[in-house]
């Protein structure tokens, strides 16, 4: 039975003066809140490791956030913001980040009205070396504020490379300021590696070498998946019943060393960031597909919800693990649109690492589901002891206390 929530019953006192525009000049230089059964303390975060338990496994969102926000005019000089959502054709990100003369990307559109369906010009200067490359778009089809854009270039550049040269990188819209040069490096984390986030897994942002080196001191097993973060991170819940929200298709991948890892594990998982968590709460719901139907399928936005399942988490993954086994597949690659609301039974993770999130949002459920519902007693506990919040602010290690 999908819950019945209402999302003013997740609001909370956000000024502006919490919010953190810029990141600190250490990256590991934020505070961190911990909460463990009902208790909460303060650190600094290049203290994490002394927090963490021995032999875990701990895991990371290895995303990387491409600068998708480019900017073209019309003839008649009105400026048009193309923001790049993913992949339409070639639908595959490596095979579109490798085109060399055309693709085309689903889209969100800033001054849509405004364009009448011509080709828009790359808003640069006429003798500007980006100007060689004449990037042009072309509107296939749009809907309110969204639609897909065919983009045209010369010279024989991957998109990758276009993207690098023309694109900016793609703050969060809270921020209220254009993207600078700061954002360049500290809008992407250390360990960025696979390109496709519209929007960074903020949580990893606060991590440096040091940090991860002492974790590693502790025989933590550090691992990687990618789920790919859209826009649809920044958008609020619409109406005051959660029902009536509709989450975007993310992709995903794990391997299937990791799978097994996970599945074997006597050991706290710790997930860093709320994709990591979605990524792996999602591998059940995989495996029950591949027990019901005989195949992986995307998750649905409430299937956690729909009904209870008679399936161990072992069942699942060990059933989702002999499927890729057989087709000797080393990875697992679907796309998720779970939403975690409280009420969710949560099968992997048991730990997370998290910043503190925007109210009325999708992720402010995810933690309330986490911590059994005591999510108001941690942001409070932020707000009243100075906690910098949203993407570029401090940190949280939570442990999972949830009430099913």
């Amino acid at each position: 039975m999908i819950p019945e929530i209402n999302i003013q019953d997740y609001n909370y006192p956000l000024t502006e003066d919490k919010i953190a525009k810029y990141p600190l000049p250490q990256r590991d230089a934020s505070k961190l809140l911990i909460y463990k059964g009902g208790n909460i303390s303060e650190s600094i975060f290049k203290n994490l490791p002394d927090f963490l338990p021995e032999r875990a496994i701990m895991v990371f969102n290895d995303t990387r956030v491409v600068p998708a926000r480019l900017f073209f005019r019309r003839e008649s000089g009105a400026h048009i913001e193309i923001f790049c959502l993913e992949p339409d054709n070639p639908a595959e990100y490596n095979t579109n980040f490798a085109a060399t003369d055309h693709c085309s990307w689903k889209c969100v559109i800033g001054n849509v009205k405004r364009w009448k369906g011509d080709t828009l010009s790359f808003d640069c200067p006429a003798d500007s070396t980006l100007s060689s490359m004449k990037l042009s778009a072309k509107l296939l089809s749009k809907e309110d504020r969204t639609g897909t854009v065919e983009f045209f270039w010369e010279g024989g550049a991957p998109f990758s490379r276009v993207l690098e040269e023309c694109g900016q990188v793609p703050i969060p819209p809270y921020l209220n300021r254009e993207t600078e040069s700061v954002d360049i490096e500290r809008y992407q984390t250390l360990y960025a590696r696979i390109r496709g986030s519209v929007a960074a897994p903020t949580a990893g942002l606060h991590f440096t070498e040091q940090v991860l080196e002492k974790i590693r001191d502790k025989h933590i097993d550090i691992e990687n998946v990618c789920l790919h973060v859209g826009a649809g991170t920044f958008l609020p819940v619409k109406g005051s019943r959660v029902a009536e929200h509709t989450m975007h298709r993310e992709p995903f991948s794990i391997r299937v060393s990791l799978l097994r890892r996970i599945m074997d594990a006597a050991v706290p998982c710790i997930a860093v960031g709320t994709t990591s968590v979605r990524t792996l709460e999602s591998l059940y719901y995989a495996g029950v597909s591949v027990i019901e139907n005989g195949a992986p399928a995307d998750i649905s936005q409430w299937a956690p919800y729909e009904r209870d399942y008679p399936y161990s988490t072992k069942e699942a993954l060990g059933a989702l693990i002999r499927w890729l086994e057989e087709r000797k597949m080393e990875e697992l690659k679907l796309g998720t649109r779970i939403i975690i609301v409280p009420g969710f039974k949560f099968r992997i993770v048991d730990m997370m690492v998290t910043n503190f999130h925007q109210p009325e949002s999708t992720l402010i459920l995810l933690i309330s589901a986490f911590v059994g519902g005591d999510w108001r007693t941690i942001y409070n506990f932020a707000l009243s002891h100075g906690f910098r919040f949203l993407s570029y602010g401090d940190s949280s290690l939570l442990w999972k206390t949830s009430k099913i």
